[in-house]
């Protein structure tokens, strides 16, 4: 059994990790909570990463027995964030990776030598929560109401080897292809909806940054 705190963007991937994540984890004896990141009352948004660095500080020195893990977007993360300035530069395949390792560095030097780096799981969601739903784009289209969506999602969906690789262009992100196509979409509604319609299993068989990082929660111990 383990108990682990996640430190999330926004309101929508705090409902994700509540109503689709933790379940999926509990049956596990993976204990998942999540608290949003910054000041409480506010809405979400990444902000800058002394923000993020406090909070994910607080959590894991509240608790010695919890594990903490984060779940923040590349799209539109700050070049004040650890590592973001290189991964921009860098292969897809290693930009995540390159903000995860830097923070993790930036996390440890902060602690006191009493500190299990182990403890501390950052992930970054390549490009955004939204991409995540493109495991089944169909349920986009249902949670909209809108099933005559799914075929222009779909098409999306094929145009990319996985999910994670629909990019962070200002027009072209994940959330923002599906608002070119239904403006109604409204990420804490719609997105939460398609999130729950889709499933764990899915998500874990198209997305394989997100896969590592759901092996990871499973394979923490106290």
């Amino acid at each position: 059994m383990s108990r682990v705190i996640a430190i999330v963007e926004g309101q929508t991937e705090q409902t994700f990790v509540r109503e689709v994540l933790a379940p999926w984890l509990a049956e596990k004896e993976v204990y998942l909570g999540s608290i949003l990141v910054g000041k409480q009352g506010h809405k979400g948004g990444i902000g800058r990463y002394p923000r993020a660095q406090r909070d994910i500080l607080v959590t894991l020195n509240k608790d010695r027995g919890r594990f903490v893990t984060t779940m923040f977007d590349f799209y539109g993360m700050p070049p004040s964030w650890p590592g973001r300035e290189e991964a921009g530069r860098s292969h897809h395949d290693r930009k995540a990776s390159i903000i995860e390792k830097a923070l993790s560095e930036d996390i440890a030097n902060k602690m006191d030598r009493n500190f299990d780096p182990r403890r501390f799981l950052p992930y970054v969601q390549m490009y955004e929560f939204e991409a995540l739903l493109f495991s089944r784009p169909k349920a986009i289209a249902d949670a909209a109401g809108e099933p005559g969506l799914a075929q222009s999602l779909s098409a999306i969906r094929e145009e990319f080897q996985s999910p994670e690789l629909i990019n962070d262009h200002p027009e072209t992100a994940p959330s923002k292809r599906i608002k070119k196509l239904y403006p109604g979409y409204q990420k804490p509604v719609t997105g939460a909806i398609a999130a729950q319609k889709i499933g764990i299993e899915a998500m874990l068989s198209e997305c394989f940054h997100f896969q590592e990082w759901v092996r990871k929660l499973i394979n923490t111990e106290t």
